[in-house]
């Protein structure tokens, strides 16, 4: 990286994408990105927003000395059912799961808009050192803007939520005729009816979940959302080559390669959101803090112990419990099966680990 690239940008500029020369429509939807006069697919917003975290980082090393922020993504279990179980269910005609875990996604891409509200203003009186021309100064400059309308679209361009529901179309040829959002919300246990929660209610929750005495906790929250924010889109890597193998194949989906291929333009996209988060937390784990008290705290102190709180709940319980969901699902779709049983035998035989039921009849 030259150190001429600038590494202070304006909001504009991280949100200015690639000139294109044929916009990118699938599934019936006109979705962010496009194709260069070369064929090449371009991701959204990526103009200036992919060399400034470029210029980060190599700045960061430059006056740190050290590395970014990174989980092997060997640390996370494939994507369950794995590749052989959905395929066994796609040739036996049982599709509901696929199609389920596809809306699913889309669903919770959904979710991505959130945090354009998670930046903490005025960052800088929380650092002993300065964050001028970082990635942390630019959060709310840019970066928080471009990942949500990423994951949401934008105007008329739909984002991750609507190409993953293209991706679903494509490959099942249509296969809801309504919005399934509120069902599939419900499905996750969370609820979308009432009032929101007033201020000083919010605040409650955050004091109620914080894990550190002497930092402030709107910033501590955001930390913990980058940080969660952050795994989820490495683990997602998984799921991206799950679906991109199960979709290619045109004797198991329809589409002729349209759904995976849209699916590697989505795994594009990402590559700036695991980068700007995993630049982020390491500038601010190796700089100093300044604590409520006004005492200064090491960055390691700060960002190390949620960090490890993140990665726990990443690999933890809350897996186990997804990977429980997921075999209801299909023991949901086998119910009047006339085959039921043989074929739950079979999709438990092709796991990466021993079965697992609900308890389910």
């Amino acid at each position: 990286m030259s150190s001429n690239v600038p590494t202070v940008w304006t909001e504009a500029e991280i949100l200015e994408g690639d000139p294109v020369a044929e916009p990118l429509i699938l599934g019936g939807y006109r979705c962010h990105g496009g194709f260069d006069a070369d064929g090449r697919y371009r991701s959204p917003r990526t103009r200036f927003r992919t060399p400034a975290i470029e210029a980060w980082q190599a700045r960061h090393r430059e006056e740190f000395g050290t590395e970014l922020l990174d989980v092997p993504l060997a640390a996370w279990p494939a994507t369950y059912p794995n590749v052989a179980q959905s395929r066994y269910l796609l040739e036996q005609g049982v599709r509901e799961p696929l199609i389920m875990t596809l809306t699913r996604i889309g669903t919770v891409e959904g979710f991505g808009a959130m945090i354009r509200h998670a930046a903490v203003p005025d960052r800088q009186r929380f650092f002993a050192d300065s964050i001028a021309g970082s990635a942390v100064e630019h959060l709310d400059r840019g970066l928080f803007e471009a990942h949500a309308r990423d994951e949401a679209g934008w105007d008329e361009e739909a984002g991750h939520r609507h190409m993953w529901f293209a991706v679903r179309d494509l490959a099942f040829e249509h296969p809801v005729t309504e919005d399934q959002t509120a069902m599939m919300l419900e499905r996750m246990g969370i609820s979308t009816g009432g009032p929101a929660p007033d201020p000083a209610t919010a605040r409650e929750r955050l004091l109620a979940a914080r894990v550190l005495d002497d930092v402030d906790v709107e910033l501590e929250a955001m930390i913990r959302r980058m940080i969660g924010i952050l795994l989820i889109e490495i683990s997602a890597h998984h799921v991206f080559a799950w679906a991109e193998e199960l979709l290619s194949d045109p004797d198991l989906v329809a589409g002729d390669g349209d759904a995976a291929r849209l699916v590697s333009y989505i795994r594009q996209d990402e590559a700036p959101h695991v980068a700007y988060l995993a630049t982020a937390l390491t500038e601010m784990r190796d700089r100093t803090f300044i604590g409520e008290s006004g005492r200064h705290i090491t960055g390691t102190d700060v960002v190390g112990p949620l960090w490890d709180r993140g990665l726990e709940e990443s690999l933890g319980a809350g897996r186990e419990q997804n990977r429980r969901l997921r075999v209801r699902e299909v023991e949901d779709a086998l119910a009047s099966h006339p085959r039921r049983d043989e074929l739950l035998e079979g999709f438990h035989a092709r796991a990466d680990r021993a079965p697992m039921t609900t308890g389910k009849p």
